[in-house]
């Protein structure tokens, strides 16, 4: 309880010396500038590089956590600042940026908002980082009950900050408007940005080739991905619950298995090592999930969010959730969660052999799965969004070159 009081307390510190400054910065006018507030990345990239194809004549800045940082640093033709308060001149031009910008892309929750004021004229739009929503979160997240009245308060405060929220389905709407207290009229259905990907055959084909060709050993095999999400209690005490080793010896020489663990787990063994002719450890790479996704041919997850984007290819998904009531308790997941899967759920490792071996998956159900959850997402919502909140603008001239130096 005590704990609790002093983060409370903390937090209230920070969040008003937050507000004084963004406060003293509205003085200045706005500026024709767009402002980047990136935890994960990907839609921010999508919609960036449509903002260039569109010659959209709007100045550029990617205000980036640690994370993601790596991923911008080397963006042309847009101001990359690491987004952390221990970075004291970093932190206060984050804070001017966004004071004097008149659009705001968010794509995760960001505290600060709860601090602000928007001037009217500001649109604040949230490119929320999951197409859709296997475990609860917003004010349906099962740990919101043990918050203190303030925080829950403060919640509120940063999800009405939110002016437009992108969606990729009616589904995913509804979730939205209960999970951020937000009416539909703030649902923007576009299409999620990074779902283009999935559409583009030249991409698609160019990341595949880049992973064979930095990882020989994946070639001429059927390549399995497993990509779960990260347990809180796992990240410094990592116990993979995966039986590699059974795997490797039944599955035999024609399948490989890449893994990509959550990037913050500390984990000591070295699974490439110890299964050197079945195990590519790319938990730590700085491959965007979309191209392991387009590599893979059969995906292991479990409430992780990319099954959405992978039905897009209509291939087997296999759901490992040998922890689920003990996550259903601690997290929740949605209503319905196990009647709705486009894959068989299982709890260990001899289940999902088995399902391998004797190709028991239904397709038809990744497909229905796709549809629902990907309803706007066409292979056009970067350009969707990018013309419907620029609308105003009229491109002087076309921008030429590429995202990347």
């Amino acid at each position: 309880m005590l704990s609790q009081m002093v983060r409370e307390l903390a937090i209230c510190f920070y969040l008003l010396i937050f507000k004084c400054l963004f406060t003293i910065f509205s003085l200045f006018p706005l500026k024709n500038k767009t402002t980047f507030v990136v935890s994960f990345g990907d839609n921010s990239q999508y919609v960036y590089e449509e903002i260039l194809r569109q010659g959209i004549p709007t100045k550029v800045v990617f205000l980036c956590e640690q994370k993601a940082y790596n991923k911008f640093k080397d963006v042309q033709k847009a101001d990359i600042i690491l987004f952390e308060p221990r970075l004291v001149m970093n932190w206060l031009r984050s804070i001017f940026h966004l004071a004097t910008s008149r659009h705001i892309f968010i794509d995760n929750y960001f505290g600060f908002l709860a601090a602000v004021s928007f001037r009217k004229e500001v649109q604040c739009i949230q490119l929320w980082h999951a197409s859709g929503a296997m475990k609860k979160f917003g004010l349906e997240d099962e740990s919101i009950k043990s918050r203190t009245n303030r925080a829950k308060e403060r919640f509120l405060q940063v999800y009405h900050k939110f002016d437009q929220v992108v969606v990729g389905s009616e589904v995913m709407t509804e979730i939205f408007m209960r999970s951020f207290n937000l009416p539909k009229e703030k649902m923007l259905p576009t299409g999620i940005p990074r779902t283009d990907f999935f559409y583009n055959e030249e991409a698609k084909q160019k990341a595949t080739m880049t992973l064979l060709s930095n990882h020989p050993i994946l070639k001429d095999k059927k390549i399995i991905l497993y990509a779960p999400t990260y347990r809180d209690n796992e990240l410094t005490h990592f116990n993979l619950a995966l039986d590699v080793e059974k795997m490797a010896r039944e599955l035999g020489p024609d399948y490989t298995l890449i893994l990509r663990l959550h990037p913050a787990i500390v984990h000591k063994d070295d699974y490439t090592a110890r299964y050197p002719d079945f195990v590519v450890d790319l938990s730590s790479s700085l491959y965007e999930i979309n191209d392991l996704l387009a590599v893979a041919d059969i995906l292991i997850t479990d409430y992780s969010s990319i099954p959405y984007e992978y039905s897009l290819l209509h291939r087997p998904i296999i759901f490992f959730t040998y922890d689920f009531e003990k996550y259903k308790q601690e997290r929740g997941v949605m209503a319905g969660f196990e009647e709705q899967l486009p894959g068989p759920m299982v709890n260990d490792t001899e289940s999902i052999i088995d399902l391998i071996q004797t190709n028991r998956f239904d397709l038809s159900q990744v497909e229905y799965y796709s549809e629902k959850w990907n309803q706007y997402s066409k292979g056009h919502s970067s350009q969707t969004l990018v013309s419907k909140l620029f609308l105003e603008y009229r491109p002087e001239t076309q921008a030429e070159g590429a995202l990347y130096k």
